[in-house]
């Protein structure tokens, strides 16, 4: 892909997002947590070693994720989201959790939240 095609390409501002959503896939629940930007390749979420997360997803994997914004008068936005990499924190703050790299390839549609 050129330089051109890359700058045509939809994107995304990771910063507008604050938490992000998704179903864990054979345990029929959601996941819900705040999204991050500490990760040198971008966006991520923070998981616990331990985190059924971590058995159910790989990288590569591609999930509907639902988007959320801090202003909760926006409407949240459902994006296809590929997990990029799942690396171990090499600080202390995250001691025992894993950084799972989540990169968004297009988005799906909008939900507005009722009143």
């Amino acid at each position: 892909m050129s330089d051109n095609d890359q700058r045509r390409e939809k994107r995304f501002e990771v910063n507008q997002y604050y938490s992000v959503e998704f179903l864990i896939n054979g345990l029929g629940c959601l996941y819900q947590c705040k999204l991050w930007n500490i990760s040198k390749k971008g966006m991520c979420i923070i998981v616990k070693e331990d985190s059924p997360v971590l058995e159910y997803y790989k990288i590569g994997d591609v999930l509907n994720m639902r988007y959320y914004e801090e202003d909760s008068n926006v409407p949240t936005q459902y994006l296809k989201t590929q997990i990029r990499h799942i690396s171990k924190d090499n600080t202390e703050r995250f001691k025992g959790h894993k950084l799972v790299g989540l990169y968004i390839l297009e988005g799906q549609h909008t939900i507005s939240i009722p009143d």
